[in-house]
């Protein structure tokens, strides 16, 4: 256990909060179109509520500007119109019926803002973090599978370091959910950073180790080829249960309960079990 700790403070060097940090705070420019002051400020509220405390509001709000105003950006990242207005190509109409509608077509054209877009509008952010979470937890899986199959070629699967930067996969598993702190947190508002995240990082740290054994006795039951599925599932799960958690602790509710906790971990199963099941039959 101690060589696996070392292993992981080691793998920390590659983590780069700074770089997620300074793609969070990335100025974004929205400007909307509207017939009426009403329509101006439906679109307002929808990126930013009034039930924000209003020193937020302001500064979620100073990057967005209304056709025609004089203090208009001479640029922006992308335009918003009024429900029921024609709308141009390259621009978004605001979905009145459905916002996450517009919230998901916003978010696939300009991805690389993402996390600034939810960062400074909360209407971005349940699914900016959902995305992240998903993304880390199949991450997780692969690499979980990936060990398992020691001949596998690493260019099949889509990670965010090389094979070779991580003595074992506890190293990796821990260091990525760490990321995925980091990208929660700048997504939700939050400070980023080993001193400002410490408790996060700490818990994160003691639970890696836990379920890693959880995997290896499971994977060590299961004959050759087939401990890559329950392997990858447990990977996928527990990245999962932290990455909701991260999520929770960020909207300043209450952690889940124990119940909620093993609803959550059986989720995130169930999704693991499926990818390394399909990445099972291609590999096979």
């Amino acid at each position: 256990m101690l060589e696996g700790l070392k292993q992981v403070r080691a793998a920390f060097s590659l983590l780069n909060p700074e770089d997620i940090r300074g793609r969070a705070m990335r100025p974004v420019a929205i400007g909307l179109v509207a017939t009426s002051s009403r329509g101006y400020r439906e679109l307002e509220e929808f990126l930013a509520p009034p039930a924000l405390p209003a020193e937020v509001r302001e500064a979620a709000l100073a990057g967005v500007c209304r056709a025609g105003d004089e203090d208009s950006a001479a640029q922006v990242d992308m335009v918003l119109y009024e429900s029921g207005l024609p709308c141009p190509r390259g621009a978004f109409r605001h979905n009145r019926a459905d916002p996450e509608i517009t919230v998901s077509e916003i978010l696939a054209a300009h991805e690389e803002n993402s996390l600034a877009l939810a960062r400074r509008f909360p209407a971005f952010r349940k699914t900016v973090v959902a995305h992240i979470v998903q993304s880390v937890s199949r991450e997780n899986a692969l690499f979980a599978i990936a060990t398992a199959l020691p001949n596998i070629m690493p260019s099949m699967f889509e990670l965010p370091w090389t094979f070779g930067e991580f003595a074992s996969d506890t190293a990796f598993l821990t260091v990525n959910q760490v990321r995925m702190a980091f990208l929660i947190a700048a997504a939700s508002g939050g400070e980023v950073g080993f001193g400002k995240q410490k408790l996060e990082i700490l818990s994160i740290g003691a639970g890696a180790f836990g379920w890693r054994a959880i995997a290896r006795e499971l994977a060590g039951k299961i004959p050759l080829g087939a401990g890559l599925i329950p392997k990858g599932a447990i990977a996928y799960a527990a990245t999962f249960l932290v990455g909701k958690g991260l999520e929770r602790y960020h909207l300043g509710s209450a952690p889940y309960a124990a119940n909620e906790q093993k609803a959550l971990y059986q989720e995130g199963y169930q999704h693991g079990k499926a990818l390394a099941e399909s990445y099972s039959k291609n590999l096979s």
